[in-house]
């Protein structure tokens, strides 16, 4: 994205300046304008799509063994380790899903503090009745 930029501005400020306030090596960019451009074969691309389909809609969830199981299925030649570099090469990541934890307990033998408040939610006098939300803090 940087080198893109200073490619596209290079005839209005010198590459040396840009690549100093952009942070990035002189000696990087012109490696990157100089490379030949990467044609990716059709099969190539269509495996691509695909990948990123499945990932899609699975949620974000579907890791490098289901994701070479899936695509066997469908009749792509994989194997685990391509799909692996794929992925990465794709920036696909997979999230873990936060385990779910019951954090209330109706059937306790504590105290439970009387209804004071009964739903009327607009006092007649200001700094009467105060209210507060707990649902922000880790448990």
């Amino acid at each position: 994205m940087k080198y893109a930029f200073i490619h596209d501005h290079a005839n209005h400020w010198p590459v040396y300046h840009q690549c100093r306030l952009l942070g990035v090596q002189r000696s990087a960019y012109y490696d990157w304008r100089d490379q030949p451009c990467k044609v990716i074969p059709p099969v190539e691309l269509a495996l691509r799509r695909r990948m990123k389909a499945l990932f899609n809609a699975s949620r974000e969830s579907l890791g490098s063994r289901m994701m070479m199981k899936k695509l066997r299925d469908e009749g792509f030649e994989i194997g685990r380790d391509r799909t692996r570099r794929l992925m990465k090469v794709l920036r696909l990541q997979v999230k873990q899903k936060r385990k779910y934890k019951v954090t209330t307990d109706s059937k306790h033998k504590f105290p439970v503090a009387e209804n004071v408040l009964n739903r009327e939610f607009s006092p007649a006098v200001p700094n009467r009745t105060w209210g507060t939300d707990i649902t922000y803090l880790w448990t």
